[in-house]
């Protein structure tokens, strides 16, 4: 049975979180249409307790990167989409294109832009992190004003705490 879990932190508001088995399989923004299905419980597991203490020191700037077991479900494509995008580096981007060439197929940057929309584990699994060619702000679950707010938080803690 999946449990669910919903936080909020400040910039980026109420999530949810879900885990299945021990693994983590949702964190959702509250404006995104992706929502807990079938059967759960609403419950704080010590894997969705620990999620959220790592959320914590994310936005403080503390982590650069999650040490959580991830079990997204979707699609072959899509789970190479959402592989390539954990190689994304802390406070940096990549366009689709760089995405859909990491996933060997070099003309999907649309494909890569629909598996982008159905991740199923944002910020922990960037997408975040995926602008337009041009580097422009473009497509995002928790809306554009959260992803400027994820980018300028990395940029902001690159290099250490300011």
């Amino acid at each position: 049975m999946k449990h669910y879990a919903e936080y909020y932190f400040d910039g980026v508001g109420r999530l949810t979180l879900g885990e299945e088995d021990g693994s983590l399989t949702d964190l959702h923004f509250e404006k995104s249409s992706a929502r807990a299905r079938g059967e759960f419980a609403i419950k704080e597991t010590e894997l969705l307790a620990e999620a959220r203490r790592e959320l914590e020191e994310y936005f403080r700037g503390e982590r650069r990167a999650f040490d959580l077991p991830l079990a997204p479900r979707g699609t072959p494509f899509q789970l190479r989409c959402w592989s390539a995008l954990l190689r994304i580096p802390y406070g940096e981007t990549a366009a689709y294109r760089d995405i859909a060439l990491a996933v060997g197929s070099p003309k999907a940057f649309r494909a890569v832009g629909m598996a982008n929309n159905r991740n199923p584990i944002a910020i922990i699994i960037p997408c975040h992190r995926v602008v337009g060619a041009d580097g422009s702000l473009v497509g995002f679950g928790g809306g554009l004003e959260v992803k400027e707010f994820l980018l300028g938080l990395e940029a902001k803690y690159r290099w250490g705490r300011p």
